[in-house]
Formats: structure tokens, sequence, C-alpha cells
């Protein structure tokens, strides 16, 4: 039986490099903090699609998402959506952290030292 590929699939390729290429300025302020294995030597990629979503940034060392949201977020539909996203993700073994925005550019620190307290060394300890 062929095992069903959940990790970048092809026919999300294109939408995944358009998102890569736009970048919101909260995603390339993180990104330039979280690439070429900066945070901790942790090699995290950008615009990773699971399924069929495509996640802001992934860790697969430790099934870790990170997803930043903007305004287009803050209404009933997109909450509605990305709670049942961040369930579907849960239930196949990912951990998913979100954060708005704006917290990105004002708290930088907490936002890393949040990413570093799902690191999956950093989870055991507790």
């Amino acid at each position: 039986m062929k095992k069903i590929q959940i990790h970048n699939r092809k026919e999300l390729l294109e939408a995944r490099k358009e998102l890569r290429k736009n970048l919101t300025p909260a995603e390339a302020f993180l990104w330039n903090q979280l690439k070429s294995k900066q945070l901790d030597g942790k090699k995290f990629v950008k615009q990773h699609s699971i399924d069929n979503y495509i996640v802001d940034f992934y860790l697969a060392s430790d099934k870790l998402i990170i997803e930043l949201d903007g305004e287009v977020h803050q209404n009933a539909t997109a909450m509605e959506y990305d709670d049942k996203r961040t369930s579907y993700l849960n239930q196949e073994g990912f951990t998913v952290i979100r954060f708005e925005n704006k917290m990105v550019f004002d708290n930088l620190e907490s936002v890393l030292m949040e990413i570093r307290g799902n690191f999956r060394e950093n989870k055991t300890k507790e």
C-alpha cells in the first residue's frame, strides 16, 4: 500500500513559492531570527505544507509549527478555521504555537523564549 505524502505536496508547490516570496513584515522579521539555524542550531523552514495546510514556519526535528496572525485572523470565520486547522495538526502529533504580528515586533525576546520552550528537549524537562 502506498503511503500518502502529507509534507510539501506537489499541488501546493506554487502556493508555497508565492508565500515565500511575499512574506508579511512580521514573518520576514521573525524569519531573520530563525533562518540559517540561528536559533539554537535548529533548522526551521518557512511556508511548509502539511496535508492541505501551509504553515508559516516549521521545525521538523521537533514537529513544531509557528503561526503568525495579523488582522486577517481577527474575525469569527478565520478563528474557526484556525482552530480547526490547529486541532487537526495537533491530532497528527504537531505542536502549534501562535503569535500576533504585533507581539513579534514588540516582544521578540519573549517570542523566542516561548519558541525555545517548545523545543522537544525543553518540553521533556517540565
